[in-house]
């Protein structure tokens, strides 16, 4: 382990003689001393330090010198050595963020223990920065946070796929990120300077889908009053992303086959046809063959867009995934919500690990969300969990081996549905005072009976 580098300013002679003395419990350690402030600026602009202890007076001069040291290195942790302790150099040093504040006759016992103190924060810093940094990029493809063998399958296909032309199926459920791996395959590509024009078929009504694909013209219709250029137009030279495909309807499937054989367009109205340099990518969360079966869905249209398919898998088979996109979302929400919390309990990771996810993705960004927000701690618990989350989390498990955490579970399950149900018994199903003799908050009490199906009426 590198020794600490500290720097001591302190016009006093034989400083680091002193201040040595009093950091012997760090052991070894590296000193550089500074007789002024301005001195010590210079140090910092070329050098980098782990702790500075400033040595402060009352005198005004002592005071501008330490506010101007913290305007160029605010980064750094502080220890201001008080001599003597006043109300001046005690506000100043609360101000400019100083983490301890001692007086200089109690150097000798504080000084030791405050250093190990902010040099224990700041190495605990910059290793969740260094691991917040490892989840953001190690597992980072684009915009895609993955390590399990099933994303790393799709982000090798888009590494194939993205540079050529060809037309893409993107199969998943609903809040697995499809948009997310169809605009880093728009990325990768040659297009990615061409426009990414994303329609959702399911959201534009039937009447309207033909004219918004491929436009029209002037008087084509009632209320068309000037010409419209389309979509599939609009894209030309990029990528059209057609997401829930399975919704477009059967006429209109027709006419997009014709244009994906093609590459041409017509106007609604209009005559002549106009050519179009587009890729297409495409997703849904049904199963297409099953509706061409029902002769709901073209074929021909079908083998015409699958050319190649991406399986996007959802949330619950992908293991430790879950955790990871946990952790980078906690972090990044945090930051936007100007909330100071860092990171997710172990007993929430529990409950998020062994949910179900029926909303992929997109519901565990609303319950982390939901959590930063709620949170009341330095890091998101099982109380700032969705009750119905953290009731269902223990449902759907695998009937594999039954290693220690599923064991562990199992015992603490029977444990707390035995202990509720003496203990509403025992207070005839009165949870206030059950809830005073079990030291529980009452919402939380309210989670576990209606995780364990225990009804307070039962027990009146």
């Amino acid at each position: 382990m590198k020794k600490p580098r500290i720097l001591i300013v302190d016009s006093q002679p034989k400083a680091e003689e002193a201040y040595r003395k009093s950091l012997a419990l760090l052991g070894a350690v590296e000193l550089t001393t500074a007789a002024q402030f301005d001195q010590a600026a210079d140090l910092l602009k070329s050098e980098s330090f782990d702790l500075i202890v400033v040595r402060l007076s009352s005198r005004a001069a002592d005071l501008d010198g330490f506010r101007r040291l913290r305007e160029s290195e605010s980064g750094t942790p502080v220890i201001v050595v008080a001599d003597p302790p006043t109300v001046e150099t005690a506000t100043a040093s609360v101000r400019l963020g100083a983490g301890e504040y001692i007086s200089r006759s109690a150097i000798d016992a504080e000084l030791g223990p405050s250093s190990q103190r902010l040099l224990g924060q700041r190495r605990r810093g910059d290793e969740y920065e260094f691991l917040r940094r490892h989840v953001e990029r190690s597992y980072s493809f684009d915009d895609i946070i993955g390590a399990c063998p099933a994303m790393r399958k799709v982000f090798q296909t888009i590494q194939q796929v993205a540079d050529s032309d060809v037309d893409v199926l993107i199969h998943g459920e609903t809040g697995t990120g499809k948009e997310l791996i169809a605009r880093s395959i728009h990325l990768r590509s040659r297009r990615s300077a061409g426009p990414f024009v994303p329609v959702d078929c399911g959201a534009i009504p039937d009447s309207l889908l033909e004219s918004e694909f491929f436009g029209h013209e002037k008087g084509s219709f009632t209320g068309a009053e000037s010409r419209r250029i389309g979509l599939l137009e609009f894209a030309d030279h990029g990528t059209f992303f057609l997401d829930e495909l399975g919704e477009l309807p059967t006429l209109l499937q027709a006419k997009l086959l014709r244009t994906l054989q093609e590459r041409k367009i017509r106007r609604v109205g209009g005559r002549e046809e106009i050519g179009i340099d587009v890729r297409i990518v495409a997703a849904t969360a049904r199963n297409l063959e099953e509706m061409i079966r029902q002769e709901r869905f073209r074929q021909d249209l079908y083998y015409r867009i699958n050319v190649v398919e991406i399986d996007l898998p959802p949330l619950r088979e992908r293991g430790d995934d879950i955790g990871l996109l946990a952790e980078y979302m906690a972090n990044r929400y945090a930051r936007e919500m100007k909330r100071d919390v860092h990171g997710i309990t172990p007993e929430a990771y529990q409950v998020l690990a062994n949910y179900r996810w029926p909303g992929n993705v997109r519901e565990l960004q609303n319950v982390v969300r939901r959590g930063i927000a709620l949170c009341k701690g330095k890091m998101i618990g099982l109380d700032d969990l969705p009750d119905e989350l953290v009731a269902s989390a223990g449902e759907g498990k695998s009937n594999g081996a039954v290693g220690y955490f599923a064991l562990r579970d199992q015992h603490v399950n029977e444990f707390e549905r035995d202990y509720l149900s003496e203990l509403l018994a025992r207070h005839q199903g009165d949870v206030r005072t059950a809830a005073l003799e079990a030291k529980l908050p009452r919402g939380t009490l309210y989670r576990l009976m209606k995780k364990h199906e225990l009804d307070s009426e039962k027990f009146r």
